[in-house]
């Protein structure tokens, strides 16, 4: 694990790290390394640090492991629901800060406890719950194919742009019941809001509209989708608590998805332990994903928790109202768990990869089986995939919540599409969607993807033709 050195105190640098004597988590220092940061912290307060976020705001960082448990498990001391901040009620929280989507309470199972929560969570997983998931690898692998012969022909490509970043969003507009050709324009306007450009507001019109506009045509005529789903559960929810769990999913899922499979990949290209463990038949790929949900998790850090009542979290006085991050990738670390972080966790799925508790993310199987399928039909279309440039050169967009890798160049050989294969049809009853109206934003369509998928070759296993051993 690299460090990254604290600089004097008179250093300008210093001060730009931190404030009051805390660290910010926001800024050079928490985006250039952000898990040497957390190391800092612990040595310095334990397993719960007080550190900054946006605007200067105090919060705390929950670095243990055994602490991110009791605070994701412990709802009746640790709150979902953002309207118990202190510091919104009492007027220090701008109406520009950029934590507002994690901290704007809407109507969604994320950021309600008890009953609500119940209520809301349930239609949510028990829809989710009715996919095949057989069904799921089957749309994961015609994208992945066609994302492939965009860049067979070529050589060289960039993992991040060309595959990691498009095929979850592709595979989860088929899941939530938009048709095919909002898949990439999805694709570019989830990426725009996450970014923050100029045209976020609106992208975040875009993807919005979207959605409403799929909800109604769900309700006049439902099929076998998410949308559907929603609508017609015993839950009963409005057309409000619809549109925002599916909202909820299409975003969640796409940032922490396009996060672990570009974690993977680089995973696999960078480390030679981890392809001598691939090589050798001591790792499968499912047992890849799990190491690196381990080592590299998609989420360094969600917001949040609040508490509920003055209240004693590893070692730290908690005051009523406080805001608690939970250190997903710092609890990942604590060395009460992993005394050494180079032994291999294989079989070990107690992570905190996606969270703990009532509030643990719904769709992670989901997310396992894109990430997985994907990668395999990557790797086996394209088994002599090598980085195009040192390890040392990738860089990293760092955000208070995670981070994303920018770029992932690779080289091959070029290679012509397989032949032709009957492209996967639509789920009976799943009609065109109506065209969205002219006024509402439309982010630029990358070029189209061949509709055809490749024929998959299975003679090898992908890791050994990788490794040139097969």
């Amino acid at each position: 694990m690299s460090t990254t050195p604290t600089p004097p105190p008179e250093c300008p640098a210093h001060a730009a790290a931190t404030a009051g004597g805390l660290h910010r988590l926001h800024g050079a220092e928490a985006q250039a390394d952000p898990l040497a940061l957390y190391e800092k912290l612990r040595a310095e307060h334990g397993p719960v640090a007080p550190v900054l976020v946006s605007g200067d705001l105090p919060a705390w960082l929950v670095l243990g492991h055994r602490e991110n448990l009791d605070v994701a498990r412990t709802s009746s001391r640790f709150a979902r629901d953002p309207r118990g901040w202190r510091d919104m009620r009492e007027g220090r929280v701008p109406a520009d800060t950029p934590l507002g989507p994690m901290v704007s309470w809407v109507p969604v199972c994320n950021f309600t406890d008890g009953p609500v929560h119940e209520r809301l969570r349930a239609a949510v997983v028990e829809s989710l719950e009715r996919f095949d998931k057989r069904g799921i690898r089957r749309y994961v692998t015609r994208f992945a194919n066609q994302l492939v012969d965009q860049i067979a022909g070529e050589g060289y490509a960039d993992l991040v742009p060309a595959f990691s970043d498009q095929l979850p969003m592709l595979v989860m507009t088929q899941l939530v019941g938009a048709p095919d050709e909002h898949g990439p324009l999805l694709v570019n306007a989830a990426r725009d809001m996450l970014q923050g450009t100029e045209t976020a507001l609106q992208s975040d019109r875009y993807v919005t509209a979207t959605l409403e506009a799929l909800v109604v045509e769900r309700k006049a005529r439902p099929v076998r989708d998410l949308a559907s789903w929603l609508i017609e559960h015993p839950a009963n929810l409005s057309d409000t608590e619809v549109l925002m769990h599916l909202r909820v999913v299409l975003i969640a899922a796409y940032e922490t998805t396009a996060n672990l499979i570009a974690n993977t990949l680089r995973t696999v290209l960078t480390d030679p332990r981890f392809r001598a463990s691939l090589s050798g038949g001591h790792m499968t790929l499912p047992d890849a994903l799990e190491q690196v949900l381990w080592d590299d998790p998609p989420i360094n850090t969600i917001i949040g928790r609040w508490a509920t009542g003055d209240t004693l979290l590893g070692g730290q006085q908690v005051k009523a109202g406080d805001m608690i991050l939970l250190g997903l990738a710092a609890g990942n670390a604590d060395p009460q768990i992993r005394p050494d972080p180079e032994a291999s966790v294989r079989g070990n799925r107690s992570h905190l990869a996606f969270s703990s508790g009532p509030h643990e993310c719904p769709g992670q199987d989901i997310g396992r089986a894109i990430a997985d399928t994907g990668i395999e039909v990557l790797l086996d279309r394209l088994p002599d995939l090598q980085l195009a440039v040192d390890a040392s050169e990738l860089q990293w967009r760092g955000t208070l919540m995670s981070r994303h890798l920018l770029s992932l160049p690779v080289r091959f050989a070029p290679r012509s599409a397989p032949n032709a294969e009957p492209q996967v049809e639509q789920p009976a009853g799943h009609p065109e969607h109506p065209e969205h109206p002219e006024h509402v934003f439309v982010p630029p369509q990358p070029t189209a993807a061949p509709v055809v998928p490749g024929r998959r070759r299975r003679a090898v296993s992908w890791w050994r033709r990788l490794l040139g051993i097969g």
